[in-house]
């Protein structure tokens, strides 16, 4: 088709919207719920109606506390584990069903990084077979000795020496086992890869170490990363964009410094105020969680965080709230969020005091003013 040359023909002057990496829509995954001689085992709704796009070359996080449902959100994104209902769209497309050859081939594109590198590293192989059988299986290497070389390209691009490539799992620390397990991920030159809390077993000391390197790597090779965690400091330090999660669905969505500066959900307040504050003199706002999580396997009606927020109201337990788009793509699931989105700041955490320590402040001030009291007899 030749171009359109008419005098009165204008460019298309339109903005162009980059296609997301990676889309969910309306997943849902219930585990369980099988019918059996006399009784149906109760399914575990563990990711519920669950929505969002991350775009090519970002950070994307997703947090809550454990039973949240963030692992197996994740899973369900590389295609582990089939959802219940709902989509995953793969730059464009649609491979919520694929599988065979075309699900394979997918497998080169999407990785995962596991929380414990001891238990998902065999330990019956060395750690040159557990990097090169990627790079074998995906044909990225002709022979044994072109296997080789990436092998030893792979460990010295995670920092570790490539004599390694003789040794088994079970004679590294766990950081270093946690660089082979990302060594790996990476032998099939992956676009997207999913960390399911892989600093969260390592030692302190040796998690920045590790998070600086997924840093570095995803700016050398151009990967996007979704980062599952409970650390909201390792969030904050690495994350472009982060997805609150609470029993199945996602309550906040936001750019890392507005959920930080601006929390605007009670529960994405309230897991900010339970960070550990790092200086004793520093003045905290008191925690406003009351009570466990519910059990995935019976969600409460409504909004499923009505039966431990601060703010709840009737309207909570009886009408489940849709997720509402702010200006600049912010999201959040709350009926009153308005309300309450200045009370992420509340009051000074002041130390509770009991009645039973008041009643003995009071003996202690009755026998301290007679004691005053007798000496200026």
């Amino acid at each position: 088709m030749r171009p359109d040359t008419r005098p009165d023909a204008r460019p298309d002057t339109r903005p162009r919207v980059a296609t997301p990496i990676i889309e969910a829509s309306a997943l849902t995954k219930r585990f369980g719920g099988a019918r059996h001689l006399f009784a149906r085992t109760p399914a575990v709704h563990a990711v519920n109606d669950v929505s969002f796009a991350v775009q090519t070359g970002e950070t994307f996080a997703i947090v809550g506390e454990s039973g949240c449902g963030k692992s197996t959100l994740g899973r369900l994104l590389l295609r582990l584990i089939d959802s219940t209902q709902g989509r995953v769209i793969y730059q464009g497309e649609d491979i919520t069903h694929w599988q065979g050859a075309k699900l394979r081939r997918l497998r080169r594109e999407m990785q995962i990084i596991f929380q414990d590198p001891f238990a998902s590293l065999n330990p019956g192989m060395t750690v040159g077979q557990i990097i090169g059988e990627p790079v074998a299986f995906h044909g990225l290497a002709r022979n044994a000795t072109q296997r080789r070389e990436r092998v030893a390209q792979l460990l010295s691009k995670v920092g570790l020496q490539p004599a390694y490539a003789e040794r088994y799992p079970h004679e590294f620390s766990g950081g270093q086992r946690q660089r082979i397990g990302i060594a790996r991920a990476l032998a099939g030159e992956p676009k997207l890869v999913v960390g399911d809390e892989p600093v969260s077993a390592l030692d302190v000391s040796v998690q920045a170490q590790v998070i600086n390197l997924l840093e570095s790597l995803k700016a050398e090779l151009g990967l996007t990363l979704i980062m599952v965690a409970h650390d909201l400091a390792v969030i904050r330090h690495m994350s472009d964009r982060v997805a609150v999660m609470y029993l199945g669905e996602i309550v906040e969505l936001a750019r890392v410094d507005e959920l930080f500066d601006t929390p605007l959900h009670p529960y994405t307040q309230a897991l900010l105020r339970a960070i550990p504050a790092s200086s004793p003199h520093e003045r905290r706002t008191k925690p406003a969680l009351q009570g466990d999580l519910p059990s995935p396997t019976a969600p409460p009606p409504g909004c499923r965080f009505h039966t431990r927020c601060p703010h709840a109201k009737p309207r909570c337990a009886q009408e489940r709230p849709q997720a509402e788009t702010l200006p600049g793509g912010r999201q959040v699931t709350c009926h009153f969020w308005r309300d309450v989105q200045n009370a992420g700041s509340g009051a000074p955490l002041v130390a509770s005091v009991s009645a039973k320590l008041n009643e003995r402040l009071a003996i202690y001030r009755e026998k301290q003013a007679g004691l005053t009291a007798e000496a200026n007899r």
